[in-house]
């Protein structure tokens, strides 16, 4: 059984307004009207949805509460200017699991003025004892390769969802059901199979009040549907099929492409702009890794999660350093934007989580560095002169401007 899409209530605003006929009244009567005997003032104009003026749609899971805050207005480069230097952080899944990551992290974007994507796996809102509403493409119903949360940690999710858009950040899509081996792994999805997927991921974010029966926490304050222009696929299998379901659906980008260059993004065939993760230096090793903790860790304790403690400190600062390696390169060469991709996890004893935020605490000690979402960057790449991005996209890894940033940035 599937979930359909709620009817959007209380849209309108829904003032009562008083009708006067004008022209009616004769001049005697309105003289026998007793003084102070007058027509109440109609309302005001309609101030518009807000966080504190709500507009719930569907079951009340979600709401439109006017434009995000905290959103930077994306500026086109001056003649000469070097871009700026930008880092993308985003966290495939984004559960509250009772580990104090997702807040971690939040205060840690507050602290840089950073924002960040949230990959959320609509499967995290849906409880287990309604698994029979997810059926995955060429899966059985109700399976699923990750586990489903326990009702207290889909509260805190939502919880945590609210108060990061409300700071800022982007809530994209991991999809729901993360199936990357088998007969029904997601690299065998066709279009269709994915925009079935993002259905019911859509519908499970949009109708978690329904779902879990929890009607005591504040809705999600914004509407999904419009808010959803980006995703990465599980295990980053199956973007050929997604793409064209993507683009139906008018989605900016896809962050699925693996091996993806430090170099500035392109445009698929489809439209959209290909923001990869990124293969980066990888300090003790003779080979690059991808810009992602799990890569890391499988090139470190062999894809265990609980590999030897004696090592983790060696691995920590071999993560750490990968991730600054990466954007040394890029800020002191072509300036691409750097793409970091995460878990809220405790991997080899949490040391990835560490890694990440030292990283991001060094990177923030550097002038010219922007900390944005995947959603922000569509926006500043935009508004710049296409001949200027056409140049951008030019630069080789660790590339220059042999004849300065004024041959690169003509507009």
């Amino acid at each position: 059984m599937r979930l359909g899409a709620l009817g959007v209530v209380g849209a309108g605003g829904g003032y009562a307004l008083t009708r006067y006929l004008r022209g009616t009244e004769s001049s005697a009567n309105a003289a026998d009207r007793p003084d102070g005997d007058h027509p109440e003032p109609s309302p005001g104009p309609d101030p518009g949805p807000s966080v504190d003026n709500p507009r719930p749609i569907g079951d009340g899971s979600t709401a439109d509460t006017g434009p995000q805050p905290h959103q930077p207005e994306p500026e086109r480069l001056a003649r000469g200017e070097r871009p700026p230097q930008f880092v993308v952080v985003s966290w495939d899944g984004a559960a509250a699991l009772g580990d104090g990551q997702f807040d971690r992290f939040l205060d840690l974007a507050r602290d840089l003025d950073a924002a960040m994507t949230f990959f959320l796996s609509g499967l995290y809102l849906l409880p287990e004892a309604q698994a029979q509403r997810y059926a995955p493409p060429n899966n059985p119903v109700g399976a699923s390769d990750i586990g489903y949360l326990t009702d207290e940690h889909i509260r805190a999710t939502i919880v945590r969802l609210r108060t990061a858009w409300l700071d800022g950040h982007e809530i994209g899509t991991h999809f729901n059901g993360h199936f990357c081996g088998g007969a029904g792994s997601v690299e065998h999805w066709t279009a269709e199979d994915w925009r079935d997927e993002i259905d019911q991921a859509v519908a499970f974010v949009t109708e978690w009040r329904t779902l879990t029966g929890f009607d005591d926490l504040d809705p999600l304050p914004f509407d999904y549907r419009r808010e959803l222009v980006g995703g990465r696929t599980p295990c980053l299998l199956g973007r050929s099929a997604l793409l064209p379901a993507a683009a139906e659906l008018g989605w900016r980008y896809d962050a699925s492409s693996p091996g993806g260059l430090q170099t500035w993004p392109v445009r698929t065939a489809e439209g959209l702009w290909d923001l990869p993760l990124q293969t980066v230096p990888f300090p003790g090793h003779d080979f690059e890794v991808l810009s992602m903790d799990y890569s890391m860790l499988a090139n470190q304790s062999g894809g265990a999660t609980e590999g030897d403690p004696a090592l983790h400190a060696t691995w920590r600062e071999e993560a750490r350093g990968a991730f600054v390696a990466g954007f040394e390169r890029a800020y002191d060469s072509n300036r691409a934007p750097l793409f970091i991709g995460n878990h809220f996890e405790q991997w080899n004893g949490g040391i990835y989580m560490d890694a990440v935020e030292d990283a991001l605490r060094e990177m923030a000690s550097r002038p010219d560095v922007r900390f944005v979402s995947f959603r922000q960057l569509c926006d500043w790449l935009e508004v710049q002169d296409p001949r200027v991005v056409a140049n951008l996209q030019g630069l080789a890894v660790g590339e220059s401007p042999m004849a300065g940033w004024e041959t690169v940035v003509t507009g």
